[in-house]
């Protein structure tokens, strides 16, 4: 019951980062305004290789210090890991994710930003480095980034966590530092 209800919370914690957008604005055009890839460093010898999309949304929040906007972003990766020192496993587990994220443009300005986001995560087959295995499929990706656009290319270093929130134990999580290159249309 109490994993129902932390599944649950962690829905409603997803859908508040996109508080604020009124129903009309999800019906946007499908055409995505940014295409990415990234590659990072895991902390179990894991690599990962991500290509992707992501969509604006019609919504930002001007105040004091800055503006706030948010987009939806579709991945798909994959992770390589050779297990652990002196171990045979060799393993290519396949990532897809769809995370919504909020970024923050410091002073009105748009060539630097940070952004957080969090959202539903599929990998497959579970993720088995030898010393840290998955219990699930299904888990979430939640990152922080601090990025610089140079005109239409995007530059960004992104600290990403996945984990299965506590649905299942066990529930090692895996962090990556990654870095990203995005080209804006």
């Amino acid at each position: 019951m109490a994993n129902k209800r932390m599944l649950s919370s962690l829905f409603v914690m997803s859908g508040l980062l996109m508080a604020g957008v009124p129903v009309s604005a999800l019906a946007v055009d499908f055409t995505p305004s940014t295409v990415f890839v990234q590659g990072g460093v895991g902390d179990q010898q894991t690599t990962a290789y991500v290509a992707g999309v992501s969509w604006d949304l019609p919504w930002h929040y001007d105040f004091r210090v800055g503006r706030v906007g948010a987009y939806v972003e579709a991945a798909f990766g994959r992770w390589h890991t050779d297990g652990w020192r002196g171990g045979t496993l060799n393993t290519w587990p396949t990532q897809i994710s769809a995370v919504p994220n909020l970024r923050l443009y410091p002073g009105h300005q748009d060539a630097w930003f940070f952004e957080i986001g969090a959202g539903p995560s599929y990998i497959v087959p579970l993720f088995n480095t030898g010393r840290k295995r998955f219990s699930t499929e299904f888990n979430f990706d939640d990152h922080v980034a601090v990025g610089r656009a140079f005109g239409h290319v995007e530059v960004s270093l992104r600290a990403e966590h996945f984990s299965n929130a506590g649905i299942s134990r066990s529930n090692p999580g895996e962090d990556f530092g990654q870095l990203r290159v995005a080209y804006r249309f």
